[in-house]
């Protein structure tokens, strides 16, 4: 029990961890479930039954094989037409930002890079799209760098020169999504709940927004690159597109890359673990200070009282499960 007690105090065991649907064992990430079910060396009787009655996308194990093919069939998606890609390869500016209502939303940002610098190596934001959560285009424009360009990187941005001539230069780009993303509030009054500032979805979104020069509050940004459940067992990121083939069953980024497919696919995989319908905790989190005693170690001896399941009920995560912004909407 003095080991159990320890090992809860460390793991962090929440409702709002991926739980396998046959033993109910408590994973980290979706890839330390997944290696459970079907990795190299599963728990066998976990393995036979999800392999019966198991979604391979979301991981949920259903009722029956029919359940299982109904809900695959609705937890797949389809990837984004190649007509329609291209099409959009060609979109000049789209600028909608002044008139989508100031309410709190949700919007995915997405960029493409070419290459500065003497060798090209040096990232340079040329394109840069944002959509809402009914995936339609808010913004999209091609960004003139403030610097030469050296490298388009045509084979995987399909950037032409002339694309980047007449563009919108990068101090405007900057001024317009910061606006838009405050939303009205000045950064130091942004709150993660009850304010008006926007929700900013994205993969790698430091990397973007750095290339872009914005600063934005941690609280309002929802990384799929550093989400834990959506990260490696090593605790390394998982690439956008390893993420959209695995869990939501298309692929993305062959050939030549499109901001429109990448806020798309981040979009659709923050709506998926947003929809988790997990237990309403007042005080969701370890940090909360109403959390800070759980698992003192003045209560040591009353935590080795307790059983797996009490223990459970007093643990709490350590991280912002997505689900919760469904609940602060």
């Amino acid at each position: 029990m003095e080991h159990l007690v320890e090992h809860m105090r460390t793991s962090f065991h929440s409702v709002h961890e991926p739980t396998c649907g046959v033993c109910g064992k408590h994973c980290r990430s979706f890839e330390s479930l997944r290696e459970h079910l079907i990795g190299p060396l599963p728990k066998q009787e976990c393995r036979d039954i999800f392999a019966y009655r198991g979604c391979k996308f979301c991981l949920k194990v259903l009722d029956s094989p029919n359940a299982r093919r109904v809900h695959q069939e609705r937890c797949q998606f389809s990837g984004l037409n190649a007509g329609l890609i291209g099409r959009f390869a060609n979109l000049g500016i789209r600028d909608n930002l002044g008139s989508i209502g100031r309410g709190p939303q949700v919007v995915a940002l997405a960029c493409k890079m070419v290459g500065g610098g003497s060798d090209g190596s040096l990232d340079l934001c040329a394109r840069v799209c944002i959509i809402d959560e009914q995936e339609n285009i808010i913004f999209h424009s091609y960004v003139k760098p403030p610097i030469p360009v050296t490298n388009y990187r045509y084979e995987t941005t399909g950037i032409r020169p002339e694309y980047l001539r007449d563009a919108m230069p990068m101090r405007q780009v900057q001024r317009k999504i910061q606006d838009f993303l405050c939303n009205g509030e000045p950064m130091w009054k942004i709150r993660p709940r009850g304010g008006k500032a926007r929700i900013l979805v994205g993969h790698g979104l430091d990397h973007d927004l750095e290339s872009l020069q914005i600063e934005y509050r941690t609280e309002m940004i929802r990384d799929t690159a550093k989400y834990p459940p959506l990260m490696k067992t090593s605790k390394l990121s998982n690439s956008l597109k390893y993420l959209t083939h695995a869990y939501l069953g298309y692929e993305i980024q062959n050939g030549i890359q499109d901001p429109y497919e990448d806020c798309v696919a981040v979009m659709r995989l923050y709506m998926r673990m947003r929809s988790q319908a997990h237990r309403i905790e007042d005080y969701p989190l370890a940090s909360d200070p109403q959390n800070r005693n759980n698992f003192a170690s003045w209560r040591q001896s009353e935590l080795e009282r307790m059983n797996p399941e009490q223990m459970l009920e007093i643990s709490r995560s350590d991280y912002y499960c997505w689900c919760l912004d469904s609940y602060s909407a």
